[in-house]
């Protein structure tokens, strides 16, 4: 899969494309990213990709023509069917179901936004879509960017060495993962569960999906909200609840 993030400032990318899964996966040739920056399409010597906004108020305005004019050189540079993906707060909320989807594209296009956001044509024309990573603001879309690729650099097939790790994640199964222990076995009179032990692999599954059910119950209710739980998953529920004394 191939990625394009159109930035005024692309070096920011260059941590991403060094370290951890996503620099790995650019090594072993599984995805590639590339750059565009507007400034390169300025129309101007000062190299003007913003102005200020008709009808006043503070901040800046990116420019329709530069913008434009990288996203028009990222596209031919990509595979056919990469859709222009806008980082902005106006766009829905990204999580894994989008990853997912995102993982199955032959490329993707992500426009990162710079000062008071992007004169509105440009989303009109060159946009597919638009894409929030929270209600919060950054002061760029770089960092979203950097987020939505790790996110789905990690779904594509052979990038982890274990596949199985990927759908064991949290969210992949609409819930948040279940604990998670290692050596040593006591740790300050923390021990670890004794079912963890035991060896028997199906009451451990059992258990993991027992956590994650309450888990989410307890610090992501939203979560559940979202799903329509089987008899087994209402059963290990209502066992969790029971056990820590929490009534339904």
């Amino acid at each position: 899969m191939d990625f394009a993030v159109v930035s005024l400032f692309p070096e920011m990318l260059a941590p991403i494309a060094a370290h951890g899964i996503v620099g790995r996966a650019l090594e072993r040739g599984l995805i590639g990213l590339d750059t565009e920056n507007p400034r390169d399409h300025a129309e101007d010597v000062h190299r003007t990709v913003d102005d200020r906004p008709y009808g006043g108020g503070p901040g800046m305005v990116m420019k329709y023509a530069p913008v434009t004019a990288a996203l028009d050189a990222a596209r031919a540079r990509m595979p056919a069917g990469s859709p222009v993906v806008c980082l902005t707060p106006q766009g829905r909320v990204f999580d894994q179901a989008v990853a997912q989807r995102y993982a199955k594209l032959p490329g993707l296009i992500l426009l990162a936004g710079r000062y008071e956001g992007f004169d509105e044509r440009i989303i009109v024309d060159a946009v597919d879509e638009e894409l929030s990573l929270g209600d919060f603001v950054l002061s760029g879309g770089e960092i979203a960017a950097m987020a939505v690729i790790d996110a789905v650099t990690r779904l594509l097939p052979g990038v982890l060495g274990d596949a199985e790790s990927a759908v064991q994640d949290s969210f992949m199964q609409g819930l948040l993962d279940h604990p998670h222990y290692t050596r040593p076995e006591r740790i300050a009179a923390q021990d670890v569960p004794a079912v963890l032990l035991s060896g028997d692999h199906a009451q451990i599954a059992r258990w993991r999906k027992k956590q994650a059910l309450g888990r989410s119950y307890l610090r992501r209710p939203d979560l559940l909200e979202k799903l329509t739980l089987d008899s087994e998953q209402q059963a290990l529920l209502d066992e969790f609840l029971k056990e820590s004394g929490i009534e339904i």
